[in-house]
């Protein structure tokens, strides 16, 4: 699988967990034999104007995270790009899905994931998009930026067990077939992590769901990181969910 990445994704940037040292080293550390690394490259004004205003942009420059978080939406781009012939994944950080169109918390700045499918429309490569997000915490910036849109369909799990958790995920995929499915991929549900619900296993389970169903409708799919705070598991929880989703697993 190609996994987009960058050593400047490793500096500390602000005091947030998400820019915890070691946090993308726990990732790239575990990466399955055979993945390809592809640098990342930001993402252009143009492009992330596509989901956020100008004015929001601005406060992100004035916060001196203009030039990490535009990499950071770049990585997703190029990540749902490579998606739509094969499987792939963005090691990408500042997270992004509390990132709303004109504002953002929660270790957010820009809507990687808006951006990407956003970017995508736009060049008119997908005609429909979904998206799953099995962050622990409820991904308001994607829902604020693209869930008034006809084209795109949201599920962000909310079941409390592990077994109506994992059914949830798969009724959505198997109900909302798409051109593109995107996994805003925050592994803080982790039975170790914040969330203490999801083994390892089940981030595998879901990623076989999504190909299956990329497959079954000849779509494609991807998925860029968001949460997971454990750096000891965090590695073999994203590692699992990249097997899950290769096409040779």
């Amino acid at each position: 699988m190609k996994v987009i990445y960058s050593h400047s994704f490793y500096p500390v940037y602000t005091s947030d967990p998400a820019a915890e040292a070691g946090r993308i080293e726990a990732v790239m550390n575990a990466l399955p034999a055979g993945t390809e690394l592809i640098e990342a490259e930001p993402a252009t004004e143009a492009q992330i104007a596509l989901a956020h205003t100008i004015e929001h942009i601005e406060f992100v420059r004035q916060e001196g995270l203009y030039d990490i978080a535009a990499l950071a939406a770049g990585g997703a781009i190029q990540a749902a790009r490579l998606g739509l012939e094969a499987p792939a994944f963005g090691a990408i950080r500042p997270p992004g899905h509390h990132a709303s169109g004109d504002s953002c918390w929660g270790f957010c700045y820009f809507n990687n994931m808006a951006v990407a499918l956003l970017t995508l429309k736009d060049e008119g490569l997908i005609e429909t998009a979904a998206i799953l997000d099995f962050d622990l915490h409820y991904g308001d910036g994607n829902v604020n930026i693209l869930d008034h849109s006809s084209w795109v369909t949201i599920c962000n799990p909310t079941s409390r067990t592990r077994d109506r958790y994992l059914r949830e995920v798969e009724t959505f995929i198997e109900a909302h077939p798409a051109d593109i499915i995107g996994i805003s991929a925050g592994f803080d549900h982790h039975i170790n992590d914040w969330g203490r619900l999801l083994l390892t296993q089940d981030y595998h389970a879901m990623g076989r769901m999504v190909i299956n169903s990329a497959r079954k409708n000849s779509g494609g799919c991807f998925a860029i990181l968001e949460g997971g705070y454990n750096h000891d598991v965090l590695g073999q929880n994203a590692a699992a969910l990249i097997d899950g989703l290769s096409p040779s697993s």
